[in-house]
């Protein structure tokens, strides 16, 4: 089970400079995002317009590491690249429900920071779905 942290007690890794989160694995990247996107929610307004935009921005954020998670644990490279593609996926849903938060519910640097995390976790999954789809298959031993 992962140990969750407050923004004070974070390990060394988690308090690191930017450069250091793009070292970060893949699996805890998204943990993070996912993480920081919860905290968040649980500060957007009790309108119907922030409990429904953060209801499905938490669905979306969190499903980015679950399917992340899930494609570590691939039956096949097929099955792999599938994973990825749904984490990608969510990972612009995600986004797009960032900005909707940002142009009508909350614009601070958390939200200005989350959405950039989210076009960089795009990226990163981009980078690895077009790296496993153009390595050939590794024959059955």
């Amino acid at each position: 089970m992962r140990q969750v942290y407050s923004v004070e007690s974070k390990p060394p890794q988690f308090r690191a400079r930017r450069s250091d989160r793009q070292r970060m694995d893949i699996q805890e990247r998204t943990f993070e995002f996912a993480v920081r996107v919860v905290r968040l929610v649980d500060r957007l307004p009790r309108t119907v317009a922030g409990m429904e935009v953060g209801r499905q921005l938490v669905r979306a954020a969190t499903s980015v590491g679950a399917n992340v998670e899930e494609a570590d644990a691939a039956e096949s490279k097929r099955d792999f690249v599938h994973k990825m593609k749904i984490a990608h996926k969510e990972a612009r849903e995600a986004r797009y429900w960032l900005e909707i938060v940002q142009a009508a519910l909350l614009d601070n640097d958390e939200v200005r920071d989350l959405i950039r995390e989210s076009n960089e976790l795009i990226h990163i999954l981009q980078a690895i779905i077009r790296s496993a789809t153009q390595k050939p298959d590794r024959p059955n031993r």
